[in-house]
C-alpha cells in the first residue's frame, strides 16, 4: 500500500487522551484531567434545543450560521469589549473552536508558512498548524513570569517565513491571562513584521482577577486578527459543539469557502440554542464563573499546602502546579500519582517544553472531589516524593 499522509502520522496522539483512557479502565479514579465542565447547560438552552428539535430545525442552515446567532455575537463582542464586527460578512458560525482554529489556519497558512506559537500552550495547536501546511514554531514562556509572552522572545523567532502569531488567553493549560501590556507589544510586533494574529479567547467569560483583553479591540490589531471563540466553557455547552470565528471580510470569506466544502454549517439545532443562551441574561454563567472561583481558591490554596508550587491562575480553570520538588518528572509523577491514588491529572510535558515540571489539574470538578484529590496527592507526596526527605 501507499503510505498515507506523512505528516498526520508524524503526529503523536493527544497525551491528555492517553491518560484520560487509563482512568477510564480503573475504579474510583478523580479525573483533574479532561477540561470539561462538571456543570450541565442551563436548562433554558437544552430546552430551546428540544424545542428545536420538536419544531423540526434538522435541517442544514446557511454555511455561515444563522443570521440571528451572529448577530447576537457580534453584538455580545460590542457590549463587553467594543469589538466592532459586521454580523453579515465578518462572522462565521463553526462547530466549536476547534474548527475555527483549523480553518483559521488553513486560510492563513501557505505550504512552509511558520507561525509562532508560546508555550506551554494547548495541545492542537501545533498540530493544526502541521496539518494546515505551516511550520509551527515554538517560543517558551516562563512560570518566573506568571507565564506572560516576551515579545523580545518572538520577535527573535520571527524569520521571512513567519505568518501568524498563535496565542491563547486565558490560557489551557496554566491560567494564566496575558497583561494587557504583551498583548500590546504582539500587536506592535505583528505591524512591524507584517503577520497575522490568531487569538483564541475560549476562556474569555472565565476570569478572576483583572478582566479580559479582547486582543481584536486592541488598536492597530483588528485587521490582521483572527478571533476564536464558542459557548463550550462559558455556557457548559462542550458537547453541542458552537463557536465562531470573527475577522476581516477577507479573511472570514475565505473561511466560509473552506467551511461550505467541508462541515457546510454547525449543527441547526445547537445553533438555535446558542442564540437562547445569548438571549437572556448571564445569571448562570455568572453563576458558574463564581463557582469556578471558589473552587480554584480552594484548591490552589490546598496544592500549596500539600508543598507544592503552584503559580495564581487568573482564568480557564486550570491549575499549573510545579511539581519539581518530588524529584520526577511531569510524565512519572502523572503516571505513579494515577495509579497509586487514583488520581489523573495531564504531564505538563504534553503541552511543551516549557510545561515540563509541572502538571495541569483541571478545577472544573465538584469541591468534594477536588478536597478528596488534595488529599490523595498530599498521601502520594509523602510516600513518593522527595518531599517527604526534608519532612
Amino acid at each position: 500500500m501507499k503510505p498515507l499522509n506523512s505528516v498526520i502520522a508524524a503526529c503523536p496522539p493527544s497525551g491528555i487522551r492517553r491518560f484520560f483512557d487509563i482512568a477510564a479502565e480503573m475504579d474510583d479514579v478523580i479525573s483533574l484531567g479532561v477540561g470539561e465542565p462538571d456543570f450541565v447547560t442551563p436548562w433554558r438552552v437544552r430546552e430551546a434545543g428540544i424545542y428545536a428539535l420538536e419544531q423540526g430545525y434538522t435541517t442544514y442552515t446557511s454555511n455561515a450560521g444563522l443570521p440571528r446567532l451572529r448577530e447576537l455575537i457580534c453584538a455580545d463582542l460590542a457590549k463587553r469589549y467594543g469589538a466592532d464586527y459586521d454580523p453579515g460578512s465578518e462572522c462565521l458560525i463553526t462547530t466549536g473552536v476547534s474548527e475555527g482554529l483549523d480553518l483559521a489556519l488553513r486560510v492563513l497558512l501557505n505550504p512552509g508558512d511558520e507561525v509562532i506559537v508560546p508555550e506551554p500552550c494547548y495541545v492542537a495547536y501545533e498540530p493544526c498548524v502541521a496539518f494546515a501546511g505551516g511550520t509551527p514554531v515554538r517560543v517558551p514562556t516562563r512560570w518566573e513570569d506568571g507565564f506572560a509572552v516576551d515579545a523580545d522572545v518572538v520577535e527573535a523567532a520571527i524569520t521571512p517565513r513567519t505568518k501568524a502569531i498563535l496565542i491563547g488567553s486565558p490560557a489551557n493549560p496554566t491560567g494564566a491571562v496575558q497583561p494587557r501590556a504583551a498583548l500590546e507589544a504582539l500587536v506592535r510586533l505583528a505591524e512591524e513584521h507584517d503577520l497575522y494574529l490568531i487569538s483564541d479567547e475560549i476562556y474569555d467569560r472565565l476570569t478572576y482577577t483583572g478582566g479580559h483583553t479582547c486582543l481584536g479591540t486592541l488598536p492597530g490589531a483588528r485587521e490582521r486578527t483572527v478571533l476564536l471563540g464558542g459557548f463550550s466553557k462559558s455556557h457548559a455547552m462542550t458537547g453541542w459543539r458552537v463557536g465562531w470565528i470573527c475577522a476581516p471580510e477577507p479573511v472570514a470569506e475565505l473561511a466560509v469557502r473552506v467551511h461550505q466544502y467541508t462541515m457546510l454549517c454547525a449543527p441547526h439545532i445547537s445553533q438555535l440554542a446558542a442564540v437562547e443562551a445569548l438571549s437572556a441574561p448571564d445569571d448562570e454563567v455568572d453563576a458558574m464563573v463564581a463557582d469556578y472561583d471558589r473552587r480554584r481558591r480552594v484548591f490552589v490554596k490546598g496544592l500549596r499546602e500539600t508543598g507544592l508550587d503552584c503559580p495564581e491562575p487568573g482564568g480557564a480553570f486550570y491549575a499549573f502546579p510545579s511539581i519539581r520538588s518530588s524529584g520526577m518528572d511531569s510524565e512519572t509523577f502523572a503516571e505513579r500519582l494515577l495509579h497509586a491514588e487514583h488520581v489523573a491529572v495531564v504531564p505538563g510535558s504534553v503541552f511543551g517544553p516549557s510545561g515540563e515540571g509541572h502538571i495541569r489539574c483541571s478545577y472544573a470538578t465538584a469541591l468534594p472531589l477536588l478536597e478528596e484529590a488534595l488529599v490523595r496527592i498530599d498521601r502520594f507526596l509523602r510516600t513518593h516524593g522527595q518531599r517527604n526527605a526534608s519532612r
